[in-house]
Parts: structure tokens; C-alpha cells; sequence
């Protein structure tokens, strides 16, 4: 039986890739940007564009709050692996902060560095870093009270963490409750993420089904994290396998331009025996987008090896290992994969 702090270490794990891994920070009530031009590259994701129009926006007037704040989520998510860039988004973000104390998106996109920087620190480095985090978000929602990204961030930091660190379940359904009426679908997102942490699934899964069809992304990046935690609950030992298989599937159907619904649907399939579905699947998962969000080579090679193709496993399993995105954990599994097929 787990200790409920190591339940509480894998949920922080779990939060903090959760936040690095968005690259949609938009708001259901309000863009991030009041730029049409930077709200229209940071929803597409385009970040090193970001980046570059952000830059001649400086040039242009050093004092522009949301080309700074743009530079900071260009220089910190259009490669969040690459340290020195990070740490140049942290200075840019210090100072955006320091400039503009009163421009949400300031404090919005510190929010965002200093969340992928602990992703990078490791668990127990970036533990001590929460409460900053909490603050930044805090104060984002001070500022811009309609805020979608800091209001259900924050509500998932006060549900992962623990109370000694700030956490609080009751916070978080303070959060869910003062929007409850004026920003319903911000409110039902929250609640499946509060029936998530206490594990209610059916509840969970009501919550999910009861949101509105849309076309915000960070809406829907925050239904494609819920889904795929709800589904690898009914995937892990083999619980549900169905259920499973049908969540995944609505997210292909929902969101047929992102790898999730079918990076799960394969695993689902190799699972059953269905290997050839399975590397099907797969594959298409890698053309999508979100791919490198998903570890489809390591999956991939498994289900090679499965069918004794042990050339073609070593080939992708190699590919996997090159790939600097690769989670060290899942590095580690295929290293000892490689090395019983050497």
C-alpha cells in the first residue's frame, strides 16, 4: 500500500507535466493576449514565431507589456528541454513582472516558466518551488478575474499538492463555487479535476460528459489531460478495457488533429492482442499533434517486440532513446528492453 505522501509525490509529478506539457494558455472567457496577432500565434502554438514577433515588438517600444510577456512563453515553450533558453524566459519573466506588477499576462507567463522549470529540476528541487508558483497564480487572478488557465491551474495546484505546502481541497472548491454561475464550464472543468483527485470516477466521467462541445484550446487541453487520466484508470491491469477503449475514441473523434485518443487507443489494442491495430494506431499518433507528448516509440517498440519483430523494436526503440523529450523513466525501461534483445 502507497504512503499518502507517495500518492501525493506522483500527483505533483503529475500536475507539473500536466503544465509544462499545455502550450495552450488560453482563456474560454478572454484570449491571453489582446493582440490579434499574438493571441493568434500563442493559440496556434507557433512559439518560435512568437518569439521573433516579440522581439520586434520590443525594438519597437520596450515598454510593451504583452511583447514581453509573449518573449517569455516564446523563449520558454518553443523548446522547454533547452536550459539556457528557460533561463533566459525566467529573467524575461522577472523583468516583465518588475515593469508591468499590474499586467495578469505577466504574471501569467512567469507562471509558465517557473512550471516547466520544475518539470526540469526533478521532484524533490522542484517541491520548493510550489509556493511561488501558487503565488504567481494567485496574483494572475487578482488581476485578471476571468483568467481560465489561472483559475483552474491554481485549483490543481491546491489539489496535488500537500497541505503542508499549501495544498487545500476546500480552496479548490472555493475556486469551482465563485465562478460557478457567471463561468459554468470554467466551474464543471474544476469539479471533473475535484472528483478526479478523490477518485470518483463515475463522477469524474459525468462531469467530462456534461461539458459543452468548443473550440478553445486551452478548454481542450484540459478535457484531453482529464480524459486520458480517467481512461488509464480503467487501462492499467487491464480493469476496463473497454471503457478505456471508449474514452480514447472520443477524443479521436472530438480532437482528431491530436495524438492523445489515438496514442491510448493503440496501447489499448496491443493490450487485446491486436498488434497490427496496434502499430497502426501508432504510427498516426506520431503525425499528430501533441505527439511528443506521448512516449508512441517506446509503446511502439513493445508492441514489435510482441510480434518478434526484434530488428524493427531495436530500430524504434534506438529512435526513442535519440529523442532528448524522452522521460528519463521511460529511457530507463527501454535501455533494459535493448538490452535483453542485444
Amino acid at each position: 500500500m502507497k504512503m499518502p505522501h507517495t500518492r501525493r509525490a506522483s500527483s505533483i509529478t503529475a500536475f507539473l507535466a500536466a503544465l509544462a506539457l499545455g502550450s495552450a494558455l488560453g482563456s474560454a472567457q478572454a484570449a491571453v493576449f489582446k493582440d490579434a496577432q499574438l493571441e493568434s500565434l500563442h493559440e496556434a502554438g507557433k512559439f518560435a514565431e512568437l518569439e521573433q514577433q516579440a522581439q520586434a515588438r520590443l525594438k519597437a517600444n520596450p515598454a510593451d507589456a504583452e511583447a514581453s510577456a509573449a518573449l517569455v512563453l516564446g523563449l520558454s515553450l518553443a523548446d522547454p528541454t533547452d536550459a539556457k533558453r528557460l533561463e533566459a524566459g525566467a529573467q524575461q519573466a522577472k523583468l516583465c513582472t518588475e515593469q508591468h506588477p499590474n499586467v495578469a499576462v505577466c504574471h501569467l507567463a512567469a507562471a509558465q516558466n517557473l512550471g516547466v522549470q520544475m518539470l526540469n529540476l526533478g521532484m524533490v528541487k522542484a517541491m520548493r518551488s510550489v509556493g511561488s508558483l501558487k503565488d504567481l497564480w494567485i496574483r494572475t487572478l487578482e488581476l485578471e478575474p476571468t483568467s481560465f488557465t489561472a483559475r483552474v491551474q491554481l485549483a490543481k495546484l491546491y489539489l496535488t499538492v500537500p497541505g503542508m505546502m499549501g495544498g487545500s481541497t476546500s480552496k479548490a472548491k472555493e475556486l469551482e463555487a465563485a465562478v460557478r454561475s457567471s463561468q459554468p464550464e470554467t466551474a464543471r472543468i474544476i469539479r471533473v479535476h475535484i472528483a478526479g483527485e478523490a477518485k470518483k470516477w463515475a463522477e469524474m466521467e459525468a462531469e467530462l460528459l456534461a461539458l459543452k462541445p468548443t473550440k478553445d484550446a486551452a478548454m481542450l487541453e484540459e478535457v484531453r489531460d482529464a480524459t486520458m487520466q480517467l481512461a488509464l484508470v480503467f487501462f492499467k491491469d487491464a480493469k476496463d478495457l473497454a471503457k478505456a477503449k471508449s474514452l480514447y475514441e472520443s477524443l479521436q473523434r472530438d480532437q482528431p488533429g491530436r495524438a492523445a485518443g489515438f496514442y491510448g487507443a493503440a496501447r489499448v489494442q496491443a493490450a487485446l492482442g491486436q498488434p497490427d491495430e496496434a502499430i497502426r494506431l501508432f504510427e498516426r499518433a506520431k503525425t499528430l499533434a501533441g505527439a511528443d507528448d506521448y512516449p508512441i516509440d517506446h509503446r511502439l517498440g513493445d508492441t514489435l517486440l510482441a510480434k518478434a519483430d526484434k530488428a524493427q523494436a531495436k530500430a524504434v526503440y534506438e529512435r526513442f532513446i535519440a529523442n532528448k523529450r524522452a522521460r528519463p523513466s521511460n529511457v530507463d525501461e527501454v535501455r533494459q528492453r535493448l538490452a535483453k534483445i542485444s
